[in-house]
């Protein structure tokens, strides 16, 4: 299935409260613009405020700029605090912040700053805004992945955290990416189980002209990225609209990935289905508990709510 849509079909958002993590640039920056300009007022999660603060200022609408590191667990759980601690609630947290390539690194915590940024980061930052969404606000929380999974085998070994094992920029990058997708599924039937009004939404932008390109450090990727940009390559304007789609739009659905066709000239968001292994339901729920280890933020829990 596949639904032709714009940015100008999206809902009245007067009233709901948007975040966004990654959202001084990129896709993150282009849905804040889209859905500000739409009447949501939009908090824009990044890691350098005063980035934030250039480009908020040429932006209109209701944007507010917030400091987290999504890689720096200490940092998630500040940005977490605050928000509480200011009353704030949202209805929308897109967990669109990622990196793709950089230099062998640890965080503060010791876990691969690739790996600790696109998948430990947002689960720990949503089950510690999970109770600041508002139930009648049409709830959703959007998970950004990649497609490349379907075009790779990416390596599952989850259990490394401090990459022990040799990987390589790319590979880290659809591993971490992977993980993302298991986890957006995981929490919606989680959320289903237990009965809350907050749906998990995937999605992703395609190949997107990004910031991100420009992380590439190795002569093969740079290599790989001249022949596929030509090729495959979206404006970011475009790469956005899935996001957007997922975040605001009632045709949108759980359970697929909401995203474009490897074909640039089609511009129509796709419903697919989850394949191996973003579809193993056994390898989700072992995530979730190494996640939950790892990071010490533990919620929805799966044997409580069988047991209930």
């Amino acid at each position: 299935m596949a639904l032709a849509w714009s940015y100008d079909d999206i809902p009245d958002q007067t009233g709901r409260t948007t975040l966004i993590t990654g959202a001084s640039s990129g896709l993150g920056l282009v849905v804040a613009g889209q859905l500000a300009r739409r009447g949501a007022s939009v908090i824009m999660a990044v890691r350098d405020p005063a980035k934030g603060e250039r480009v908020r200022a040429e932006l209109t609408g209701d944007l507010e700029v917030r400091q987290v590191d999504l890689a720096d667990l200490d940092s998630v759980r500040r940005f977490a605090d605050r928000m509480h601690a200011d009353g704030r609630h949202i209805d929308v947290l897109i967990n669109n912040a990622g990196i793709g390539t950089t230099a062998p690194d640890l965080t503060p915590q010791g876990y691969e700053r690739v790996f600790a940024t696109n998948h430990l980061g947002p689960f720990a930052l949503t089950g510690l805004l999970l109770d600041l969404f508002r139930p009648d606000h049409d709830p959703r929380v959007v998970a950004v992945g990649s497609n490349l999974y379907r075009r790779t085998r990416p390596r599952t070994d989850f259990e490394d955290l401090a990459a022990e094992r040799p990987i390589s920029h790319g590979v880290a990058y659809v591993k971490s990416k992977t993980a993302a997708l298991l986890f957006g599924a995981e929490l919606d039937r989680r959320l289903r189980r237990a009965g809350s009004p907050v749906r998990s939404f995937l999605a992703h932008p395609g190949m997107a002209s990004t910031p991100m390109h420009d992380q590439a450090q190795s002569l093969a990727q740079k290599a790989l990225l001249a022949v596929a940009k030509p090729l495959f390559s979206r404006p970011m304007e475009q790469g956005g609209l899935p996001l957007a789609f997922a975040a605001t739009s009632p045709a949108a659905r759980t359970g697929q990935f909401l995203g474009f066709a490897a074909r640039r000239t089609d511009l129509r968001v796709h419903f697919d289905a989850l394949v191996p292994p973003a579809d193993d339901l056994a390898l989700a729920e072992r995530l979730w508990r190494l996640s939950e280890e790892a990071t010490g933020v533990r919620y929805l829990d799966a044997e409580l709510a069988e047991s209930a």
